[in-house]
């Protein structure tokens, strides 16, 4: 697209924007809303507060507290758990916080789950 275009493109959407707010400013209805906003904004200017301190005085409930915020992000999980396996056939012992472990799964192998789980000591 050339650059005349674009250009004859943009200055028809201002045209267009521009009939939309001159039908809207001509409105009752925003009329009201404008003259409303106006005022409101000019109270809270007089007394020092902003549109969050109405809220907490018209409706405490709407402002985000700890109970109702959303979760940004991931949330954290719990630390594992530190576990202790102590073989009684060897003496070894394996200190763990996932099954991971190699040594850990070698035994299992070995011994089987349930019998290595039964070595677990706290």
């Amino acid at each position: 697209m050339s650059l005349i275009q674009e250009y004859n493109e943009l200055e028809e959407l201002i045209r267009a924007s521009q009939a939309r707010m001159d039908e809207i400013s001509s409105n009752d209805d925003f009329k009201a809303e404008k003259e409303f906003d106006t005022k409101l904004r000019g109270l809270l200017g007089t007394y020092g507060k902003s549109l969050r301190d109405v809220i907490a005085i018209l409706d405490p409930s709407r402002l985000p507290t700890a109970d109702n915020k959303q979760p940004k992000g991931k949330q954290e999980r719990r630390p594992r758990v530190l576990k202790v396996y102590l073989n009684p056939h060897s003496g070894e012992r394996v200190e763990t916080k996932g099954g991971n472990h190699a040594l850990l799964k070698k035994w299992k192998a070995e011994h089987g789950s349930d019998v290595v789980e039964s070595w677990l000591q706290s």
